[in-house]
C-alpha cells in the first residue's frame, strides 16, 4: 500500500523513517472467545482450536470455535440491533462518524499492539504490519467516518403532478469473511463502509488468523458502539463459513479469498435467500515493462510487487511481461534484487520476508517451484526452503518463461517471481488478457500515450502506471472476470452497502 505522504512507497518502509517502532515483546493473548452483543462467549458446543505462530511452528493459543448454532446467536443480535428504534438506529448518521472516528483513534493508540499481534498470527514483517497494515487501517476508518453523514439520494424530475426523490437506506445484517495475508485491514476494508451507512455485522476471520479481529472487538465495545453492531465468530470455513453464506437472515456477504471459495458462497447466497455479494477473489496479475521504462523502477516495482508479504497477495505481480530488448538486464537486476532480499525473524527489523502462513501454503508453492523446474522454466535464483523450522521459503526468480506454464497460468500465492518477454504491444496486451482472472495490473513505460492504450485495453479492475500497489481508502478496488464482483474503498463501496428507496407522492391540484 502506499499512502499519500509518500512514508511507504512499493509495499516497503521507508529507510529514512526517523523512528521505528518495535514490537511489544512477551505479548500475551488477551481475546480467544466469540464476540456477540458486546460480550465474550465460549462456543456451544465447547470446542477450540489452536492458532500458530508461522515463523516458529509453536501454537500461540487456543480460540473458541463457532460452528452453526453461534452463528445463529450472533446473525440474531445484529438482527436485533438493526431494528427500528434501537440505539444503533435512533444514532444519526453524524454520530455514526463520530464513533468510526474513536475507532480508529483506537487503532492508533493500540497500534504497536495490534502490529505485534498481526506479526505473530500471520508471519509478516512486523514494520509491515505498522506502517503498512495499520497506517491503511486506520485512514480506511477515517475516511469513512468523514462519508457517514453524506450518503443521500436525489431528486427525480417526473410529472408535474408527482415529487419523486430517492433515499439510500443501510442493507441490514452483513456477513464479512475475511482472509489470513491481511486479516485486519480487510476486515477494517469492509467494516468501514457498512458501518459507515447503518449496517451491522457478523464477521468471521480466518482461522489461521483470527486474534487481530477480536482484539479489534474490544475497542468496538469500548468505543461505544452498541451491543450486536459487530459480531465476530472465529471458525473455519465449512462450518462458520457455511452458516454465514446460508444463512436466510443475513442480507449482505462481503468475502475476501480464493476465487474456489467465492463461487461456494455465491451459490450458497443464491440457493439461500439471494443475498447480495461482494467478492474480492484471486489475481494471476500482468507487469508490463517496455524498454523505454525507467528500468530500476520497473526492476524495483516487479520485485516488491511478487515478493511484498512473502508473495501472499491477491494483487501480486505474478506474470512481469518485458520487452525482449531489455529483458536479459531486466532477470539480472531482478535476480540481484531477489539475492538481497532479507528472509528470516519477522520481529527483526531488518526482515523484507516473513514466512508462509501454515505447512499447506509452503508445500503449495515448493510444488510449483518444482513444476517450473520440470516444464523447462530457468530457475535464476531461489527454489528452495530455508531453516528446519518455521515456512521460510528463498525468493525464487524463474527466466524463460512461457504461458503454458503452471507458474504462469495459476496463482501461487508465494514468492515466486515468473518473468516472460514480449515483442510488441498487440501480443503483451492479448498475453495479459489470456487468464480468467482481472484483478490488477501494471504498466511501466516512458509513454503517456502507450501507457493510457495499454490501460484501456487491459481487462483488470486496477490499471497501475510506472507504480505498483499503490492502493488508497479512496480508490475503488475490485476485479474483473473471475476476480470477483463488486468494489471495496473508495464512495463506491457505499453502494455496496445501501439498498436505494424511490419515494413518489402524488401532489394535490391547485384549482384556481
Amino acid at each position: 500500500m502506499a499512502t499519500t505522504n509518500g512514508t511507504i512507497e512499493n509495499g516497503q518502509p521507508d529507510k529514512k523513517h526517523p523512528m521505528l517502532p518495535r514490537p511489544v515483546c512477551n505479548l500475551e493473548v488477551q481475546h480467544c472467545k466469540i464476540f456477540i452483543n458486546n460480550d465474550w462467549h465460549p462456543s456451544a458446543s465447547g470446542k477450540t482450536f489452536p492458532v500458530y505462530n508461522p515463523a516458529t511452528g509453536k501454537k500461540i493459543c487456543k480460540v473458541e470455535e463457532a460452528d452453526k448454532e453461534d452463528v445463529d446467536k450472533a446473525v440474531e443480535a445484529a438482527r436485533a440491533a438493526f431494528q427500528k428504534g434501537s440505539p444503533w438506529r435512533s444514532l444519526d448518521a453524524s454520530g455514526r462518524g463520530r464513533l468510526l472516528h474513536k475507532l480508529a483513534d483506537l487503532l492508533e493508540r493500540d497500534r504497536v499492539i495490534l502490529a505485534t499481534l498481526e506479526t505473530m498470527d500471520t508471519g509478516k514483517p512486523f514494520l509491515h504490519a505498522f506502517l503498512i497494515d495499520l497506517e491503511g487501517c486506520i485512514r480506511t476508518l477515517r475516511y469513512y467516518a468523514g462519508w457517514a453523514d453524506k450518503v443521500q439520494g436525489k431528486t427525480v424530475p417526473v410529472d408535474e403532478t408527482f415529487l419523486c426523490f430517492t433515499v439510500h437506506e443501510p442493507v441490514g445484517v452483513c456477513g464479512a469473511i475475511t482472509p489470513w495475508n491481511f486479516p485486519l485491514l480487510m476486515l477494517i476494508w469492509k467494516m468501514g463502509p457498512a458501518l459507515c451507512c447503518g449496517n451491522t455485522l457478523v464477521i468471521k476471520p480466518a482461522e489461521q488468523t483470527p486474534l487481530t479481529s477480536l482484539y479489534v472487538g474490544s475497542l468496538i465495545k469500548e468505543a461505544g458502539f452498541p451491543p450486536g453492531v459487530v459480531n465476530i465468530v472465529p471458525g473455519y470455513g465449512p462450518t462458520a463459513g457455511a452458516a454465514i453464506s446460508h444463512h436466510p437472515d443475513i442480507d449482505k456477504i462481503a468475502f475476501t479469498g480464493s476465487t474456489e471459495v467465492g463461487q461456494l458462497i455465491k451459490d450458497a447466497a443464491s440457493k439461500s435467500n439471494l443475498k447480495r455479494c461482494t467478492l474480492e477473489l484471486g489475481g494471476k496479475n500482468p507487469c508490463i515493462v517496455f524498454a523505454d521504462c525507467d528500468l530500476e523502477l520497473a526492476v524495483e516495482c516487479a520485485h516488491q510487487g511478487v515478493f511484498f508479504n512473502q508473495g501472499q497477495c491477491c494483487t501480486a505481480a505474478s506474470r512481469v511481461f518485458v520487452e525482449e530488448s531489455i529483458y536479459p538486464e531486466f532477470v539480472r537486476r531482478s535476480v540481484e534484487y531477489a539475492k538481497r532480499r532479507m528472509v528470516g525473524d519477522p520481529l527483526d527489523p531488518k526482515t523484507e520476508q516473513g514466512p508462509q502462513i501454515d505447512q499447506e501454503q509452503f508445500n503449495k508453492v515448493l510444488e510449483f517451484i518444482q513444476s517450473g523446474k520440470e516444464e523447462g522454466a530457468k530457475l535464476e535464483c531461489g527454489g528452495s526452503a530455508i531453516g528446519d523450522r518455521g515456512f521460510f521459503i528463498k525468493p525464487t526468480v524463474f527466466s524463460d518463461v512461457t504461458d503454458n506454464m503452471r507458474i504462469a497460468k495459476e496463482e501461487i500465492f508465494g514468492p515466486v517471481q515468473s518473468i516472460m518477454k514480449f515483442k510488441n504491444m498487440e501480443e503483451v496486451i492479448k498475453r495479459a488478457n489470456g487468464t480468467q482472472y482481472g484483478l490488477t495490473a501494471a504498466v511501466f513505460t516512458s509513454s503517456l500515450d502507450r501507457a493510457l492504450n495499454i490501460a484501456s485495453a487491459l481487462q483488470s479492475g486496477t490499471v497501475w502506471i510506472n507504480c505498483y500497489n499503490a492502493l488508497h481508502a479512496q480508490t475503488p478496488f475490485g476485479g474483473f472476470k473471475m476476480s470477483g464482483n463488486g468494489r471495496e474503498l473508495g464512495e463506491y463501496a457505499l453502494a455496496e452497502y445501501t439498498e436505494v428507496k424511490t419515494v413518489t407522492i402524488k401532489l394535490s391540484q391547485n384549482k384556481h
